[in-house]
């Protein structure tokens, strides 16, 4: 294909009278809806559509416009958001709380010129040393979650001088090179190896097979730099680990001088009912990443915050030694950022989701009672699994949610077990609404497979 500069302008400028305009016709929806299909199939990826949007009764389903618990199609049909976007929406869909303070941060001024101090990054910085847990005080902030672990697992070998990290089957710490060596997944693995050398991954709860292998690579000769686990493994299944997992964790980095690093980046700003999902067994990490719900629901924002120790004469000499992100921290970022966490320390939304979590969870297992095909129920305050007899049935239970104006998620590229991620600020009657919901879709496919 030549270019077209021509199309292309007649595109732009037809996408952006769209955006600015109140409400489509019924022929611009169904041009926006078409056109869209086209494009994802000849531009980005026709796979794209059989994955991600099968759970869709209809292929064409495209997401226009979303408000707090809920998002709708170019004509107005709307769906309760159970998936909140892998963990982003935690204070829910465009909260106006936070799109109030961005908004004035971008009639301010939006990026910077990557040279002067600009305050917002230094005052998110202090504020994020405030909430999180121990003596953690120093933060680096990036754009995506693969890129905040990619920092983290830099931080842990530049300071540390030592080279092998542990980390655990099955878990997720993305998809870039360095994050998806430590992750345990074979189907993303695979098709990259070999990848960066010096990982080993070990069961995921069992701190004793963590110790054993740090004890076998320090007899053989090799260093230890640090330790990397996601508190409550969220791709893998929701899998919580058992109590004491990770103080036992905490423990024996101390015993062998080797680095913790909790992946934080699902689990964190109030996900599990916790402020930080470490909080539940008072354990300090050496690295904690976040990432996800630190957006608002708005503009992207990731990163890490560590100990001061850590913080060494390597990194005050050279600031940009770890990375140096174009967008990463930048004002428009950092303004969503601290007016999320001004959102969840007013509203206590840490308790909140506690309590909401503790109420769905026992709904929940009373419905499990009268569904086999609910084979079991896992979960820590907004972050849930449903895990079914098989894909087959989890992915019928989605479509059946859906058709009933709820979506739900699976996880990884299996929907055995089904995810619930909703945003932390929705209402105890919509919740009692899912429930009611999936009782009737639960009947519904019990029947489909007899």
């Amino acid at each position: 294909m030549q270019p077209d500069k021509k199309l292309a302008l007649q595109e732009a400028t037809k996408i952006c009278d769209w955006i600015l305009k109140d409400s489509l016709t019924k022929d611009e929806k169904d041009q926006l809806v078409r056109e869209s299909i086209d494009n994802f199939n000849n531009n980005v990826n026709p796979g794209w559509l059989k994955y991600r949007k099968s759970v869709s009764t209809n292929e064409a389903f495209v997401e226009w416009e979303d408000s707090a618990e809920t998002f709708k199609d170019p004509y107005g049909n709307e769906f309760i958001d159970c998936l909140g976007g892998f963990g982003i929406y935690m204070v829910g869909h465009r909260n106006p709380e936070i799109t109030k303070v961005v908004q004035a941060q971008l009639n301010r001024y939006a990026l910077h010129s990557q040279e002067l101090i600009d305050p917002l990054r230094g005052y998110l910085a202090k504020i994020l040393a405030l909430i999180t847990p121990g003596d953690l005080q120093y933060s680096f902030f990036t754009n995506g979650g693969a890129e905040a672990n990619e920092m983290a697992l830099k931080l842990a070998r530049l300071v540390s001088k030592k080279k092998y990290f542990i980390s655990c089957v099955n878990g997720f710490h993305g998809k870039s090179f360095g994050a998806l060596s430590v992750s345990g997944k074979y189907t993303y693995r695979q098709p990259y190896l070999p990848m960066i050398q010096g990982v080993q991954h070990v069961e995921f709860g069992n701190a004793a097979a963590t110790e054993t292998a740090i004890k076998n690579l320090i007899a053989s000769g090799e260093t230890v730099a640090a330790v990397i686990v996601e508190p409550v493994q969220g791709e893998a299944g929701i899998i919580i680990p058992p109590k004491g997992y990770l103080t036992a964790l905490r423990e024996i980095c101390d015993k062998y001088d080797v680095l913790l690093i909790f992946d934080e980046i699902q689990t964190g700003l109030c996900r599990t009912g916790y402020l930080w999902a470490c909080e539940a067994e008072g354990v300090t990490p050496d690295i904690l990443v976040f990432g996800k719900a630190s957006s608002g629901g708005v503009i992207p924002i990731t990163g890490i915050i560590a100990r001061k120790h850590l913080w060494n004469e390597d990194i005050q000499e050279n600031p940009w030694i770890l990375g140096s992100p174009t967008f990463g921290g930048n004002p428009l970022a950092c303004s969503a950022f601290i007016a999320t966490i001004k959102f969840i320390l007013d509203n206590d939304l840490a308790n909140q989701v506690m309590k909401k979590g503790e109420y769905l969870l026992g709904k929940l297992r009373e419905i499990q009672k009268k569904h086999p095909i609910l084979v079991d129920i896992r979960g820590r305050g907004f972050l849930i699994g449903l895990e079914y007899t098989t894909a087959e049935v989890g992915w019928a239970v989605s479509k059946g949610l859906f058709k009933r104006g709820i979506m739900t998620g699976g996880t990884l590229n299996n929907a055995k077990t089904n995810r619930l991620e909703m945003p932390g600020i929705m209402k105890m009657e919509t919740l009692d609404h899912i429930l009611k919901n999936l009782d009737e879709t639960l009947y519904d496919v019990e029947e489909e497979f007899k």
